[in-house]
């Protein structure tokens, strides 16, 4: 089965049964193994995120008359999931009215990036807006303009965070792609947040670290000395495609570099597969689960792992991205009721069967798929659906 149809045979059409929220509108992503509904709890994260995907799979896969009906029925519900100060919910009941509210704003990015493509979709100006709606919220967030409590007392811990700076990487991405007339605006955007993941103290010869002082310094602490190798993965990648826009071949060596210092903190070499958390000194991280598989940095890995093979020709790289291909076909995918399990113990038995929660859904894996889809064309046909990633 070539990755095009993993993904509109087995992937798509598992959250196309239960999970669409006919009578409500949105999207559910509480599913167990066999894609029945076991919660009703909705992720604000994952109506951004499941619009951005089946518009994404019905404008660079297969033009399908349910992806944008999905699509429309998720749209819809976005002003649901919103607050009257603009910011929305991290999670909603079934009809939308508010359960929890986060500091976080990545349930704007994922709005932001679905409504985006949406209008790449549709054409319509109403999404165009909102799309610009979101964004501006979340990057207010980001910059500061919007205060949101902080984490940790800055007066005694001042530190940055290397997540929101890749997630808005990834969201001016895609919003500089609707090629409106604001698409300079986002295109600086990138590169200000590519020169951060860089130059602002997150690389180091080690590691991509996961939390850095302000100034950039490395803390000597649990939470400074975290990797967060499924995140490394990821922003190896984005810079990757940044780098392939701009014509920056530096920006895609350094990618690259990200790759080669992650694999041996992330890489599990008695039973295969990425972990989920690691201490750059190997020391015990503080994080519970994090000699874990989940789904998600298995498809960070391949992505970035063939992206480089592709942009490089280095045959290390290809070797990897068929191992964490093999890993994860073997270990994560469900071949008798489709779709992944999501969470594996360290020895890859799975911790439980469910195939969707409050942050696993219809993203991750269908992403991998769609990219993989469009890396096959890159091999095959010149890299046209590749082009619509830049």
């Amino acid at each position: 089965m070539t990755n095009g149809q993993m993904l509109t045979e087995n992937i798509l059409p598992f959250w196309l049964g239960e999970a669409i929220d006919s009578e409500n509108g949105g999207i559910y992503t509480c599913l167990d193994r066999e894609g029945r509904l076991y919660g009703t709890d909705k992720s604000v994260w994952f109506q951004g995120r499941a619009l951005w995907t089946f518009s994404k799979a019905y404008n660079c896969i297969e033009k399908r008359d349910e992806y944008l009906a999905a699509a429309e029925n998720i749209y819809k519900f976005l002003p649901v999931c919103t607050d009257t100060d603009g910011r929305m919910f991290f999670t909603v009941t079934a009809d939308g009215r508010e359960l929890q509210k986060r500091r976080y704003y990545f349930s704007e990015t994922f709005a932001a990036i679905g409504c985006a493509e949406y209008y790449k979709a549709t054409g319509r100006e109403d999404v165009r807006r909102d799309a610009e709606k979101y964004f501006a919220v979340a990057y207010d967030c980001f910059t500061g303009v919007r205060k949101n409590p902080p984490k940790i007392n800055p007066d005694n811990l001042a530190l940055k965070a290397l997540s929101p700076v890749m997630i808005m990487l990834s969201t001016a991405s895609v919003m500089r792609s609707m090629r409106d007339e604001k698409s300079d605006f986002y295109d600086r955007v990138c590169g200000e947040c590519l020169d951060e993941i860089l130059s602002g103290g997150f690389l180091t010869e080690r590691a991509l670290l996961e939390s850095v002082s302000r100034d950039g310094r490395a803390v000597d602490t649990p939470t400074g000395r975290i990797v967060n190798p499924g995140h490394s993965m990821e922003a190896a990648w984005f810079l990757m495609l940044e780098g392939m826009r701009r014509g920056r071949r530096d920006v895609i060596d350094a990618a690259a570099r990200i790759i080669d210092i992650t694999l041996p903190l992330g890489w599990d070499k008695k039973h295969g597969g990425i972990i989920a958390f690691t201490d750059i000194d190997g020391r015990p991280p503080v994080q519970l689960e994090w000699d874990m598989k989940l789904w998600w940095p298995q498809c960070e890995t391949a992505i970035a792992a063939r992206l480089a093979y592709l942009l490089l020709g280095d045959e290390k790289y290809l070797d990897l991205y068929r191992e964490v291909k093999c890993y994860y076909d073997e270990c994560f995918r469900d071949s008798e009721a489709g779709e992944w399990y999501g969470y594996l113990h360290y020895d890859n038995t799975p911790s439980t069967t469910l195939k969707g929660n409050i942050f696993k859904g219809p993203f991750h894996i269908p992403r991998l798929y769609m990219l993989m889809t469009a890396m096959d064309d890159y091999e095959e046909n010149g890299g046209v659906l590749l082009a619509d990633w830049l």
